[in-house]
């Protein structure tokens, strides 16, 4: 299958992507058919210098069938040159890894804890419906004797 994907370079710490057209067997760096375009995430959204492609010969691989990447459908559909994509639901990208695993684990808890809930609701069932009243206590509690006198 062919696909539209981004190719890394640059140097370290400092990407730049080529647009490329390749089968989706080769690595992400490796081998591909054609340079369609190049991505500079660094420089700022409002530059020209940012995204370069050559829109006929993309127009042309997507007619033939190749299939772009995520990044690159949302490259293109702000381009452009095809429907911008859905943006996709990924709540826990924002929670910090460790945080994830605590989360995964309170989960699971929940996910057990449904089994043990009847458990408890038939402990009410069983319980009297009308607990006595506060007043009820107090007339049922023998009274207190009255305090002696302190010294002076």
């Amino acid at each position: 299958m062919l696909k539209l994907r981004l190719s890394m370079g640059g140097t370290k710490k400092r990407p730049v992507y080529k647009i490329v057209v390749a089968d989706s067997k080769f690595p992400r760096d490796g081998k591909f058919i054609e340079k369609l375009g190049f991505f500079n995430p660094l420089l700022p959204k409002e530059k020209k210098e940012r995204i370069g492609l050559q829109t006929d010969r993309i127009k042309y691989w997507l007619s033939q069938g190749a299939q772009p990447t995520t990044r690159v459908a949302r490259i293109l559909g702000e381009q452009e040159l095809i429907k911008m994509p859905a943006n996709g639901n990924n709540p826990i990208k924002a929670v910090p890894k460790k945080d994830r695993k605590k989360e995964d684990k309170a989960e699971e808890k929940k996910a057990d804890a449904p089994k043990e809930a009847p458990k408890a609701e038939e402990k009410k069932a069983d319980a009297p419906k009308e607990a006595p009243k506060a007043e009820e206590k107090k007339a049922d509690a023998p009274k207190e004797a009255p305090k002696a006198e302190e010294k002076k």
